[in-house]
């Protein structure tokens, strides 16, 4: 935005000294009085002088909005920022939690099939045990 602001500024400032130059030309073509010529000149001069400060003014104000703009944008890209790695941050912790999550999960399965063997084991040696003592008891001779 500066190099658009000092350019819109050079721009209003070339434009005036035209402007006067014009009007120095068409006075000194036109002749006449030359103390009422004087005297234009000098309004004229004072009008366009005034009429430059005021566009000058403009022009400090705008580089000055766009200057708090920039502030203002650069301090939420800050902020942003800082957001994000925090965010970064927390997601790298979290990765490590799901990781000991997975391997305890993968752990605790390989222990469920063993139980589950240990009892289907443990419930076949009951039956034999009590076909067995059956055996034995209703059959004693065999």
């Amino acid at each position: 935005m500066l190099p658009s602001n000092q350019t819109s500024w050079r721009k209003a400032n070339l434009t005036c000294k035209i402007a006067i130059d014009n009007l120095e030309k068409a006075e000194l073509l036109q002749g006449g009085d030359l103390l009422r010529q004087r005297k234009t000149t000098k309004e004229s001069l004072a009008q366009t002088s005034s009429t430059i400060t005021e566009s000058l003014m403009g022009i400090s104000r705008m580089m000055a909005q766009q200057v708090q703009q920039s502030e203002e944008a650069m301090q939420s890209l800050v902020t942003s920022s800082r957001t994000i790695l925090d965010a970064n941050e927390e997601f790298k912790s979290m990765s490590g939690t799901i990781q000991l999550g997975r391997k305890l999960i993968t752990k605790y399965n390989r222990r469920e099939l063993t139980d589950k063997l240990l009892i289907f084991l443990a419930l076949a040696l009951f039956l034999a045990t009590v076909l067995y003592i059956v055996k034995k008891r209703l059959f004693p001779f065999l």
